[in-house]
């Protein structure tokens, strides 16, 4: 019996201890994820609107601003959505917008109401989502015939989104009034595909005054959820209460009011400006035709700044979130720029969004594009495993390709530390081939593929899997391959501590026999190696010091040979970073030169900005890419680059 006894305890704790480790691995790999979409990379704000109780004011309506402060409509101030075709009634108000944890998914909802039927005539709310802003799927819930025991339900007003991480779903929440009965904010919980609701609605909050509340807005800053909301009935201004668990129906309601006005007010949104730690709380001054501004650090106490705003509209309950470049350059390409919307002003650097470094361009011959290959950046302690590629026209508006080679998946030898990858475009009889070179578990590989954006297929086994004779330190990383225009030749390099340089067989997988040496430049080498060739020279770039070091930089040396031996010039340093721009750690370059032209630029990357110069040695593998012009003197040497934040605006064509 006891050793029965012990036996089973044993059990039960080592049952513990699996769930506890596996839980913690699950975290741990949770954790080493790049985000989605960084605040990094929000350069605007779309503000989403309807206009009035007109039926053809009842309708969603976009803005967009640069700062948050002043807006202008797209769409020449027109709907973006036909109410007719989403919604029951005929008409849509109080949109919210929610961008999801995928990074890319938007979720919208709205009341599906036509106010002239009266206040008390709408049963339902509208689900919308979208992948890029544009296109936009739609389904009514109406609650009276979704769920039983609605038969007095009076109305449903302004639903809002939120992701709640307890139960990894979208939380709908919206307020709703039964007969005589004050509204109150009800919420459930949207199926997977946001086309329905997964449950009857459970009360989510309401006031311990007993006296009603719409209009629920919340937000999440540290930790704690607030509730905003508008008594209705009983004063119309905003209250606000906390909790720390959106369902736990546990929260602590503050006594005053929030809106900066007399007025009566509604329809409140709460968004925080981009890069600072503020928050704008805004509200619609619906007797007055006027939105009010407050702004706050603490979302306890708020101050008037009505004086900095503009519109060249009048917005009516609605919500604001940030957006990358990306996605505003779809807006507007989609309903026009407005009048006096200055996008010369954009900072184009970096030319990616999200954690990229490493970079490596091509010019594809075969498809007249530019492509950018990066090493998949912000993995804990360089822990990335694939590569993914980016297309472009004009060097400034870059499309993602997606995945080209997984190592996890598909390099047995290797299925970790994707990096810094390298690329050639090489016509054999008569087709062109894409050979790919990438470090993988510290060594190197190649994959090959027909098109540039793969998919890229590895050779089974890695091409360089030691270091060379004599070479006691360092990695066997950082590959490049160049063909020399002379001798159709093609040679690669590769190492960290150490330049290496062997010429490629013709079959451009395998290393032809007596040609690897040892070619480092001087004792400012690191890492990074990258070559081409102008007016008769071979230039060699490479990064010194560490790519966590807010002083990895780029030099360079050339040599009348792809092979060296190469020259360092006294004054060779052309990249290192901008204090008074907070620009650091700019290395690991590649070179383009525009087809048929004396035209240069140079691709490479930098710390994050603004957070990275603060991160440590988390700087090091939260990287970002960006590209400048890079020009020569007339004897033929590289002038410095001042690296930039507004990078290439002018669209270059081949």
């Amino acid at each position: 019996m006891h050793a029965t006894n012990t036996s089973r305890i044993l059990m039960f704790v080592l049952a513990i201890f699996l769930v506890i480790t596996t839980n913690q691995l699950l975290f741990a790999q949770q954790e080493q994820q790049p985000k989605a979409v960084d605040e990094k990379d929000y350069i605007a704000y779309l503000f989403t609107y309807f206009t009035g109780n007109r039926i053809e004011e009842e309708a969603v309506r976009f803005a967009i601003s640069l700062d948050g402060y002043h807006y202008k409509a797209l769409n020449k101030g027109l709907p973006i959505l036909d109410s007719k075709k989403i919604s029951s009634t005929g008409g849509v108000r109080d949109p919210h917008i929610l961008r999801g944890q995928d990074g890319k998914t938007f979720y919208m909802v709205l009341t599906d109401m036509v106010s002239a039927e009266g206040w008390d005539a709408n049963r339902a709310m509208v689900l919308l989502k979208s992948t890029d802003l544009i296109h936009w799927t739609s389904h009514v819930v109406n609650i009276q015939k979704r769920y039983p025991n609605q038969e007095n339900l009076l109305r449903v007003w302004a639903p809002q989104t939120i992701y709640d991480p307890q139960v990894q779903k979208y939380m709908i929440y919206w307020s709703m009034k039964h007969g005589d009965e004050p509204d109150k904010i009800y919420y459930a919980y949207a199926n997977a595909d946001f086309s329905d609701l997964e449950s009857e609605p459970k009360q989510l909050f309401f006031p311990l005054n007993g006296k009603s509340c719409i209009d629920g807005d919340i937000v999440l800053k540290d930790s704690t959820y607030y509730l905003f909301y508008k008594t209705e009935g009983h004063g119309n201004g905003l209250k606000v209460a906390k909790t720390n668990a959106l369902t736990s129906g546990k929260w602590e309601e503050s006594l005053d009011y929030k809106q900066q006005t007399k007025e009566a007010v509604e329809g409140s949104c709460v968004f925080k400006l981009i890069g600072v730690d503020r928050y704008v709380l805004m509200y619609d001054v619906y007797g007055k035709g006027r939105y009010q501004f407050t702004k706050s650090t603490d979302l306890e106490h708020f101050s008037v700044i009505d004086d900095e705003v503009s519109m060249d509209f009048h917005p009516r309950h609605g919500t604001v979130i940030p957006i990358t470049r990306t996605e505003l350059n779809r807006l507007v390409d989609t309903w026009g720029t407005p009048t006096d919307f200055n996008l010369k002003a954009l900072h184009h650097n970096p030319v990616l969004e999200g954690y990229y470094a490493d970079p490596e361009i091509l010019y594809s011959k075969k498809n007249k594009k530019y492509y950018l290959y990066p090493t998949s950046d912000g993995f804990d302690q360089w822990g990335g495993y694939y590569f993914k590629a980016f297309s472009s026209t004009n060097l400034v508006d870059w499309e993602d390709e997606g995945l080209i080679l997984d190592l996890k998946a598909d390099v047995p030898w290797a299925g970790r530390n994707a990096w810094a990858p390298a690329i050639e475009e090489k016509m054999i009889k008569g087709k062109y081939h894409y050979f790919y070179y990438y470090s993988g578990a510290q060594k190197i590989g190649v994959a090959v593929a027909d098109q540039p954006t793969g998919p890229f297929r590895d050779i089974g086994k890695p091409l360089i899997a030691s270091k060379p004779a004599g070479i006691r330190g360092g990695q066997e990383i950082d590959p490049d391959v160049f063909t020399d225009p002379k001798s159709g030749k093609s040679y690669l390099y590769w190492g960290n501590g150490y330049m290496a340089v062997a010429e490629l067989n013709k079959d451009m997988v395998s290393i032809k026999e007596n040609t690897l040496k040892v070619i480092t430049p001087d004792k400012t080498f690191r890492e990074g190696t990258y070559v081409f060739y102008r007016n008769g020279l071979y230039y060699f770039l490479w990064s010194e010091d560490d790519t966590r070091s807010e002083n990895y930089r780029v030099r360079y040396g050339t040599s009348k040979s792809p092979v060296g031996p190469i020259t360092v010039p006294e004054k060779n340093l052309i990249l290192a970073k901008d204090t008074a721009a907070g620009i650091y750690g700019t290395g690991h370059n590649a070179v383009l030169q525009i087809p048929a032209k004396d035209e240069w630029y140079i691709v490479y990357h930098r710390f994050s900005r603004p957070d990275g110069i603060n991160m440590g040695d988390a700087a090091g593998y939260h990287r970002e890419v960006c590209m400048d012009q890079l020009f020569f003197d007339k004897e033929g040497a590289i002038l410095p680059v001042k690296p930039s934040l507004h990078g290439i605006s002018e669209r270059a064509i081949p």
